[in-house]
């Protein structure tokens, strides 16, 4: 396969033949029922359908689900064709029922759609799960459309197997711009903090996601899977849900954002991806997520608004500021 040729500034992740085969020796096929400990950190190189059966019971503590949506797409190797939508949910259910044995009693399950496939998802989802919440995030990029809205959001169901699961808020508030820069008698910020940048106060996350990149050519995390979601989307998801050393399941890896967040984070992980380009793309992040764990978005344990400031720790006061004086907001690029 000829690589392709990019410009100099292209930061996107890519394969030489080289590390194709390198990486070929790294993915896991099963041949029969294995146990979970088998399966930790790895990835796997099959056609889900044909494996799972031999996937172990209980051993997944979060459940990220990204399958294609109901729409006609090639995914390198491989083409979807869309469906009438009860033949999309009939194909959901066909492998989501096979997943929940293998759940732990406190999982909690993420599934991505879009506005052809959310419906015949939730409807699925609703047979095995409790329905928790529907999350919208804007995809800011996209065509635009002459005769119809501009197609620019994805949806996530979130979900959990029981009423007994884990939900840790406080790993996933948003630093937003102070808007209105209240303060008291002695000019003492209230509900916000300053820094040297600016005003900012961390806010409780919502089901609306507007502050995500979409991969792009000027980011080491791009790479050429058409469908690929944000590092920093599934940071959102892997903190809110899981714990230190939990098991993140991803049965439609792509190429890999799934497990190298995971990674990033301090979680145990596992993916299944059919074609070998993307499996191989999922080992090759893995091994640069040991170089760096940064996530574009995230820093010092709070997530950032798109295109703001990495603000600074230290907290200064403006000098003789009135208690009603504004506060400078502006964030840079």
């Amino acid at each position: 396969m000829e690589a392709k040729q990019r410009a100099p500034r292209n930061r996107t992740t890519s394969l030489s033949e080289a590390e194709r085969e390198k990486y070929k020796t790294q993915l896991l096929m099963l041949t029969g029922k294995v146990k979970g400990s088998e399966l930790i950190n790895k990835t796997i190189n099959q056609d889900l359908f044909s494996i799972l059966d031999f996937l172990p019971s209980s051993f997944v503590d979060l459940l990220f689900v990204d399958p294609p949506y109901n729409l006609s797409k090639t995914f390198s190797s491989n083409q979807f064709k869309e469906m009438k939508t009860h033949e999309y949910a009939e194909w959901v259910d066909s492998w989501l029922s096979k997943l929940v044995p293998t759940l732990t009693p406190t999982a909690s399950i993420y599934i991505c759609g879009d506005w052809r496939s959310s419906g015949a998802i939730q409807q699925i989802a609703e047979k095995y799960f409790r329905i928790r919440n529907r999350i919208t995030w804007e995809r800011e990029k996209g065509r635009g459309a002459k005769a119809n809205w501009k197609n620019n959001s994805e949806d996530i169901l979130f979900c959990t197997l029981s009423d007994d699961y884990f939900f840790d808020v406080e790993a996933v508030k948003l630093k937003r711009k102070v808007i209105a820069p209240y303060t008291d008698e002695n000019g003492e910020p209230k509900d916000w903090e300053r820094t040297e940048n600016g005003g900012y106060r961390l806010t409780h996350p919502s089901n609306v996601w507007t502050d995500l990149t979409v991969p792009f050519w000027s980011m080491p995390e791009n790479t050429d899977h058409p469908t690929q979601k944000p590092e920093k989307l599934l940071a959102k998801v892997i903190l809110a849900s899981s714990r230190p050393d939990d098991l993140v399941f991803d049965p439609f890896l792509g190429s890999g954002t799934t497990s190298a967040v995971a990674k990033k984070l301090n979680r145990r992980f596992l993916g299944i991806e059919l074609d070998e380009t993307y499996a191989c793309l999922a080992q090759k992040r893995l091994e640069l997520a040991e170089q760096d764990n940064s996530i574009q978005g995230y820093s010092d344990g709070v997530f950032r608004e798109r295109n703001s400031l990495q603000e600074q720790n230290q907290i200064k006061k403006p000098k003789q500021q009135s208690p009603d004086e504004t506060v400078s907001l502006f964030f840079g690029q």
